[in-house]
């Protein structure tokens, strides 16, 4: 079609990358699990008193599986692994589980993050609507259930990061948010936690029983019971 944006997957020296018009979508997107913001974090981050490891229960003695049912780049799958949990990460976007493949494949043979890529896995599907078979066929059980919708459009489109812009060229935006916490309710075992920018209300559904946030966003925590040490 006349006018739609043109991106294409190429292989390069740091991998493959997503290439797109820069003007409007900034560089090329790739999944880097050893450099970049990932090293950083990885060495840097706050271990188990970061928002993402509290809002998913982490604490002495209790390392819970996670379900990470939208991955984008794995960024937070890849935290969570580096705390000692089992991840599998759901990707609907064909280009973006292209590029989480490829980051893992390249993290595997990486000394620095073998151990904690081995955590990881991938799967590639629509969450909202095929939820509980995706979990079956990755063979890890659903302990946690972690979601971060993309938020809802916003007017001014110049205040959205263009890797966002990106993501919603791709993948539109979640309209259909309330019907994946509504799967993810059904497939968590213990508890559902969903990223959300601070001050956004909640994703349309049953309301949260607890929320956890810090300056600029939040999780709304939907609990079955309670994570316990082994």
């Amino acid at each position: 079609m006349s006018g739609t944006p043109l991106f294409t997957l190429e292989h390069r020296p740091e991998g493959l990358v997503l290439c797109c018009d820069p003007p409007t979508f900034g560089h090329p997107l790739h999944v880097d699990f050893v450099g970049g913001k990932a090293g950083h974090r990885r060495r840097f981050g706050g271990g188990r008193g970061q928002l993402i490891a509290r809002a998913c229960g982490f604490k002495a003695g209790v390392t819970p599986s996670v379900i990470d049912a939208t991955a984008g780049l794995g960024r937070d799958a890849f935290v969570l692994a580096s705390l000692g949990a089992r991840v599998v990460m759901i990707e609907r976007v064909p280009e973006i589980a292209a590029l989480l493949e490829d980051g893992l494949v390249r993290a595997m043979a990486h000394p620095d993050v073998r151990e904690i890529a081995a955590r990881m896995s991938l799967q590639h599907g629509d969450a909202s609507a095929r939820l509980a078979q995706l979990v079956a066929d990755s063979g890890v059980a659903p302990q946690v259930v972690h979601l971060d919708p993309m938020f809802p459009h916003r007017e001014k489109s110049a205040l959205v990061k263009k890797e966002m812009r990106l993501f919603r060229e791709l993948a539109g935006s979640d309209d259909d948010a309330p019907r994946l916490l509504e799967a993810a309710l059904e497939v968590a075992t213990h508890r559902v936690v969903v990223k959300r920018p601070k001050g956004a209300p909640p994703i349309q559904g049953p309301a949260p029983q607890h929320t956890v946030e810090e300056k600029n966003s939040r999780y709304d925590l939907y609990v079955h019971r309670s994570l316990r040490s082994d």
